[in-house]
């Protein structure tokens, strides 16, 4: 079997989300995956991914940094959208707005077990 840098995976999962293939999804996250230190399952993984396309119909997800020590990878995204509304309790409205978000993974057995997600909420509230 050949062996896939844990850097591989996560940049076919960026692509997954960004292609909003949820039929593949399961490929990249564990059925027990953590957020934020809730277990909130594969399904509220994918139904949490599935609202936020619903809500920012224009969003792409932007690897700026990757650094990958495994089981851990830790991104540096960016985003450049427009949510439709509200987007972290912020009137949005359909403005464009331009954020990163820093995200630490830990994979277990080639799947993304635990997520740790901070988005950086003062960028946008200075766009407003």
């Amino acid at each position: 079997m050949v062996k896939i840098a844990l850097s591989d995976v996560y940049r076919n999962y960026i692509t997954c989300l960004n292609q909003q293939d949820w039929l593949q999804i399961e490929q990249y996250v564990d059925n027990d995956v953590y957020y934020n230190d809730k277990q909130i399952g594969l399904s509220g993984y994918r139904k949490m991914l599935e609202r936020d396309f619903y809500n920012i119909p224009d969003l792409h997800f932007n690897i700026q940094l990757l650094v990958s020590d495994g089981p851990y990878i830790a991104s540096r995204l960016s985003f450049d959208c427009s949510p439709k509304e509200k987007f972290l309790d912020l009137n949005i409205n359909g403005k464009r707005i331009s954020f990163s978000e820093n995200v630490f993974y830990e994979f277990q057995k080639g799947k993304i077990i635990k997520v740790w997600s901070i988005i950086d909420k003062a960028a946008i509230e200075s766009q407003l």
